[in-house]
């Protein structure tokens, strides 16, 4: 089979937009190459080894990759696709050049080629990310392994703000807690949560693809009695009160929901945000504030924040 390489090459802010209209255009993963990579300082202290070379990746803003089946409707595809990322404007986006590529590639050329880029990875103090066809034995007694296939779902659980939602996870959840899962997209929040004693979680994605991928990973992880995945808009479809709300989604969108999370939640209630580019932290926990909650704690990593924040009492 033949295989079509889209290329993007848009903004960070604009990145997991761009992402998602790709999944939703039928891509299982993508590949995100960002300009700062190669000069930014890693941090080694799980002994991961960094290695990057700066032409593999562009002069400035992101690439974004994906992979499509060439077909007769590529074309109609191709066009959506370039409809909706222009779409983006008009929720404030700005998608920086939007040039699109595509490059027609053989299914041995990069099938499992890509593979070889990913390893287990510690991202906390606890969790370690491990891809399914990896070997891998714990290093510490307390160590909660994570098991994703990046080909299955969104990406390897190695994102900045997913890491930082996996370490307040690691940081607030208690044994019995229970947890709503805001686009919970792979499943892997959901997974981390149960792993750390949450009693019931609730997962929503609004894209069905997500939905199917998260359930496979929460089977594959063996937390399938603890989580439950649904197909919803945000908190639409919940009722039921959580002790945290966890959503690594955009800054907008986070905006658009966080009267109804301060609803949900009981007195001293948490709601975990991520997904929020720099520029946009104190537009999102001004908005906390103004709706009820105090701000636990910001965190900054590389371009990326995630917020705690909890619910005031009355």
């Amino acid at each position: 089979m033949k295989w079509s390489e889209i290329a993007i090459h848009t903004t960070h802010e604009a990145t997991e937009a761009v992402a998602n209209i790709l999944h939703e255009a039928g891509a299982s993963g993508v590949v995100i190459e960002d300009s700062v990579e190669p000069d930014r300082i890693h941090e080694d202290r799980y002994g991961e080894i960094y290695a990057l070379d700066k032409n593999d990746f562009p002069v400035d803003g992101v690439i974004v990759k994906a992979y499509l089946p060439v077909n007769s409707f590529l074309i109609e595809t191709m066009k959506d696709i370039s409809q909706s990322i222009d779409g983006l404007v008009e929720f404030g986006l700005d998608v920086g050049k939007n040039a699109i590529q595509t490059n027609e590639i053989d299914e041995e050329d990069w099938a499992t080629a890509w593979k070889q880029y990913y390893h287990p990875v510690k991202i906390s103090g606890r969790f370690t990310i491990v891809p399914t066809w990896e070997e891998y034995e714990p290093v510490e007694s307390d160590e909660l392994i994570i098991e994703l296939d990046p080909g299955m779902a969104f990406g390897t659980g190695t994102h900045p703000t997913t890491v930082m939602c996996l370490q307040a996870l690691e940081k607030y959840v208690e044994p019995g807690h229970t947890v709503v899962d805001v686009g919970t997209g792979s499943g892997v929040l959901s997974i981390g949560a149960a792993l750390l004693g949450a009693s019931h979680i609730h997962a929503l994605d609004l894209d069905d693809v997500a939905v199917v991928a998260a359930k496979e990973n929460i089977l594959l992880n063996k937390v399938n009695d603890k989580i439950t995945v649904t197909h919803g808009n945000l908190l639409d479809s919940v009722k039921e009160p959580a002790d945290i709300i966890i959503a690594n989604i955009l800054a907008e969108v986070i905006l658009s929901f966080s009267q109804d999370a301060y609803a949900i939640l009981p007195q001293d209630g948490l709601f975990i945000v991520s997904g929020i580019i720099g520029q946009k932290r104190d537009l999102v926990k001004d908005d906390l504030i103004e709706k009820g909650f105090d701000i636990v704690e910001s965190v900054l990593m590389e371009d990326w924040v995630a917020i705690v924040a909890q619910k005031r009492g009355v």
